[in-house]
């Protein structure tokens, strides 16, 4: 059986404890120094402190930058109330991008202190 977890690169590690644990209900499962565990319903997200400017792979040309950015592959957060979810995120330093609803429900485009894009999506 495989199992998927995340990982998020951030700058600060406190800061994004603190926003995914009380912006968007994630438990904290443990602390490894420069990375903490938290846990959403069925998976993982490990936090890792790595600072701006460095290398994510030695073969890379890239830098890490906490600038907003975009990836094809990110987060979708589940939840009953988006407006509820996005009040907490920008509370705790995310930032709201703007998003939709319909008659299957709400999506909000949203993303960390760190420039990490989701969604929070009525299930």
């Amino acid at each position: 059986m495989i199992k998927i977890s995340v990982s998020i690169d951030v700058s600060n590690l406190k800061e994004a404890e603190t926003f995914y644990v009380e912006a968007l209900g994630c438990k904290k499962v443990r602390d490894q120094g420069s990375m903490v565990v938290l846990s959403v319903e069925n998976s993982d997200i490990y936090l890792q402190e790595k600072e701006a400017g460095t290398k994510p792979i030695k073969s890379s040309d890239v830098g890490r930058d906490y600038e907003r950015h975009w990836t094809p592959i990110h987060l979708d957060f589940l939840c009953e109330n988006v407006d509820e979810v996005v009040s907490k995120i920008l509370k705790f330093g995310g930032t709201h991008e703007g998003g939709e609803s319909a008659d299957w429900g709400a999506i909000a485009h949203c993303a960390d202190p760190f420039g990490n894009g989701f969604c929070v999506i009525n299930e």
